[in-house]
């Protein structure tokens, strides 16, 4: 079979970017993007920004933002990351990822700006763009030349100083806020809150989920400062009811303009359903000024969300879900969720975890659900070992409940067997569910066949 010169091409600049400091490799400047976009005559100035920062749900809101704009008739730009199955998905256009063409022209198109920049700050003693900041160029770029209407953009790490924040984003939405990246972004919600504030604008309309008390004590004085309009959930919009259904949830949405019933969201968990109170709440702060949208556009933009990754069932008989939950708060989200939408007699879960991340807290958050775990890795060179990993898991769940694999087909593999063997002759009783990072969830999904 021929290779594709397609993905080859794109391969070949995927492993040039890569090259590059990686993303979790933070560092407090915005000063070489915006150096690459005044070369390119700024970019990303020629269309209007939603911007989400927080620490859970950006990428699930960042999507229902995307999808309720584009049913407006809008032309839009998506922003997301990381990416699961390949780095064309973080750029989209009306919804679908960059071309591995297309994103091989946006390079090319972008480089030499790059280089130039690249070349003034080793000169001047600095690195080279990272990885994370060549991406963010390169989305600006092809967003500008689409043209799109609107960007709906999601930062990579934090908000002040992540190198999407020389957009001048209209609406700027604040997901909860928990800790996580503390070593980059500081071990103090209150220093957490400050940096993911930073991408506050002046006249913005700040549109805020439900946060703790020392968060808003943060956020309410940034926005005071920049002339913001705050809308918060609990005060502003809300959840206003909410009902199981088949592949999902049915809910009522309280927003400032109105109050939307009965919209289908194909999406499990409470916390889904919260993210589309803000994703709601954000579109119509940008398209009528906070007046009630047609009911009609908003169920059919939501009845058609996916958010891979997310609570994702990629197999039956025995059921396999796919979670990208990589801290404690996101897995309180996930478990709720489960216990709320399935109803397992045995769940397995395999779980492997990234070295800078709080194992402990995170496999104590899953050992109320999970019946036995399978302890494996990702692929990524930040993943925790095995062995260290069981560790810990031993001291959770105890000796008896914990296994290993080093392959995660090989876990997947097992966690099926001892999943089935518990509850046999029950095809709906049995469950595995794996998750614990974000690379775990996009290597299961890619052995399940997902795109």
């Amino acid at each position: 079979m021929t290779a594709d010169p397609g993905q080859e091409a794109l391969r070949e600049v995927y492993a040039g970017i890569l090259d590059r400091a990686p993303e979790h490799d933070f560092e407090p400047t915005l000063g070489r993007v915006a150096d690459v976009c005044d070369l390119l005559g700024h970019p990303e100035r020629a269309f209007r920004v939603v911007h989400l920062t927080g620490t859970n749900g950006k990428t699930s809101t960042t999507r229902m933002v995307e999808r309720l704009l584009r049913e407006h008739g809008l032309r839009t730009g998506r922003f997301t990351s990381p990416h699961l199955s390949s780095v064309t998905e973080r750029i989209a256009i009306d919804g679908e990822p960059l071309s591995p063409e297309r994103f091989v022209e946006v390079w090319q198109d972008v480089a030499p700006y790059v280089h130039l920049v690249d070349q003034r700050s080793l000169e001047a003693g600095g690195p080279r763009l990272s990885f994370f900041e060549v991406l963010t160029v390169m989305a600006f770029a092809a967003f500008a030349d689409a043209p799109v209407d609107v960007a709906v953009i999601e930062v990579g790490l934090g908000g002040r100083w992540d190198s999407t924040n020389v957009v001048d984003g209209e609406i700027a939405v604040l997901t909860p806020i928990a800790l996580d990246h503390e070593r980059w972004l500081g071990h103090e919600l209150t220093e957490i809150a400050g940096e993911k504030a930073g991408i506050i604008k002046d006249g913005a309309t700040v549109v805020m989920a439900e946060q703790r008390p020392e968060v808003e004590g943060v956020v309410l004085p940034v926005a005071a400062e920049h002339g913001a309009r705050l809308l918060r959930e609990g005060v502003d919009l809300g959840v206003a009811g909410r009902r199981l259904a088949v592949g999902g949830q049915l809910l009522d949405l309280r927003t400032p303009g109105g109050l939307y019933t009965e919209v289908f969201l194909p999406l499990h968990g409470a916390h889904q359903a919260h993210n589309a109170a803000l994703a709601l709440t954000a579109v119509e702060a940008m398209i009528s000024g906070s007046g009630t949208l047609s009911g009609e556009i908003v169920e059919v933009a939501f009845a058609d969300m996916h958010s891979p990754g997310r609570l994702e069932v990629v197999r039956s008989s025995p059921t396999v879900l796919v979670d990208a939950a990589h801290n404690p708060h996101g897995v309180d989200a996930l478990v709720a969720g489960v216990q709320e939408a399935f109803a397992f007699e045995r769940l397995v879960g395999v779980v492997g975890i990234l070295q800078d991340k709080d194992a402990e807290s995170i496999l104590a958050g899953l050992e109320p659900l999970l019946d036995e775990v399978v302890v494996t890795r990702s692929g990524s060179p930040r993943a925790q070992e095995v062995d260290e990993l069981a560790e810990v898991a031993r001291e959770v769940f105890g000796e008896d409940r914990v296994h290993t694999a080093e392959r995660l087909d090989e876990a997947i593999a097992l966690a099926v067997e001892l999943s089935e063997a518990a509850v046999e002759g029950s095809p709906t009783g049995a469950g595995v569910l794996v998750t614990g990072s974000v690379t775990m969830a996009a290597e299961a999904r890619t052995l399940f066949g997902r795109p």
